[in-house]
């Protein structure tokens, strides 16, 4: 009897821990990337003008990668290195229309601290 309940205790714990880190594993929605960034992107001092046409630029920006990873997954090519290539462009496409806004001063604050503090970071790998 001590054996069954130990064994359905743990099932619990088992599904539950399951179910959790699948919530873990969202994506997050270019909106929710995009306001997520914005934050980060408080220390420039942005007007308002110029913010608005950041947040344009940053949401075009998560859309166009997220409808380009889709189109890989749904051509059922998983290619590594298409993607990241995609990535590239999009952002340098990215950075030079934020360079037309930008100062000098915010957009070397930018490439220097904001945007590589947005990249995924993964564990390392023993």
């Amino acid at each position: 009897m001590k054996k069954k309940i130990a064994l359905l205790f743990a099932a619990a714990i088992f599904s539950i821990t399951a179910l959790m880190a699948q919530d873990g594993r969202q994506r997050m929605t270019p909106e929710e990337r995009t306001k997520m960034t914005m934050e980060k992107m408080a220390t420039l001092n942005l007007s308002a003008d110029v913010k608005t046409k950041t947040e344009k630029i940053i949401n075009d920006f998560y859309t166009a990668q997220q409808k380009a990873m889709q189109d890989m997954r749904a051509s059922g090519s998983m290619d590594r290195d298409a993607m990241m290539a995609t990535r590239k462009k999009l952002a340098d496409e990215r950075d030079a229309k934020l360079k037309e806004i930008f100062t000098q001063e915010q957009m070397k604050k930018w490439i220097d601290e904001i945007e590589p503090s947005l990249r995924p970071q993964r564990p390392a790998q023993n």
